[in-house]
């Protein structure tokens, strides 16, 4: 259980929190600039320390990465961070890189955007797990609606991505309108598996759309029905909240971790 933090250098504020695990970005998620390490240290010493911490890293990957966009100018650069991130991210010892599923535009038909993601899996060498994570909204996103992500694994099956992972995030499924109860037995009657809880609440109401998180005890959704997502899942989480820390130390006592 653990932690995402904007840190540059996250391991001693995660080691201070007691954390087993800490997700962070690998350089400023807004823009297409080649991967950098935490405190501009070497990868083999991040990952030198993280094991001694006995702390699990998680990368997740730039938001502006979109594999699905028939614009090549996006398209086309965010195949070429992806794989940047999966190989930085490997080299660290990270555990995983988490990505979100992408969207086409506005009249494009969303097929295009699953054979982009075919290609994408076909080409792209990952030398780590990448978890693809669900989405909040947008009439295009390849990874909103269970039928969404149904077609979306259909595409990587195509492609070669029988080791591509999930991350399953409450808040953006329940913002995206997929009940919480059963979710997890849904998910992986399409994906064969979850191998991470991004663990929020949501500011807003079910089937909103919007992406804006939540305290577990402060949002929209009731925080038993995550904890019971994080019970059936089976799977490491992630806190990716306002405090993330108040959240892990009261989801150890809801669970006994």
């Amino acid at each position: 259980m653990g932690v995402h933090l904007h840190d540059a250098d996250p391991l001693p504020k995660a080691t201070a929190m007691g954390v087993d695990a800490v997700q962070f970005f690998l350089g400023d998620p807004q823009d297409w600039k080649a991967p950098t390490f935490p405190g501009g240290r070497a990868p083999d010493q991040v990952r030198a320390e993280f094991a001694a911490a006995d702390v699990t890293p998680y990368v997740h990957a730039p938001y502006l990465v979109n594999v699905a966009s028939p614009n090549n100018r996006i398209r086309i650069p965010s195949r070429k961070i992806l794989e940047q991130q999966l190989g930085a991210a490997a080299s660290i010892g990270a555990a995983a890189l988490i990505v979100h599923g992408g969207h086409v535009t506005a009249g494009t038909d969303p097929a295009e955007g699953y054979d982009s993601w075919r290609k994408a899996i076909e080409r792209i060498e990952r030398p780590l797990p990448m978890l693809i994570e669900n989405t909040a909204g947008g009439d295009g996103a390849m990874a909103r609606s269970l039928d969404n992500i149904a077609r979306l694994w259909e595409a990587i099956a195509d492609g070669g991505g029988d080791d591509v992972g999930f991350c399953l995030d409450t808040c953006h499924a329940n913002s995206a309108g997929q009940d919480l109860v059963g979710i997890v037995d849904r998910i992986k009657a399409i994906t064969g598996r979850i191998d991470l809880v991004h663990c929020n609440n949501s500011r807003d109401e079910f089937d909103s759309g919007r992406d804006r998180h939540a305290g577990l005890n402060s949002g929209t959704i009731d925080p038993a029905v995550i904890v019971s997502v994080i019970q059936a899942a089976g799977a490491p989480v992630i806190c990716e909240t306002p405090d993330p820390i108040a959240d892990v130390r009261w989801l150890r006592t809801q669970l006994n971790w």
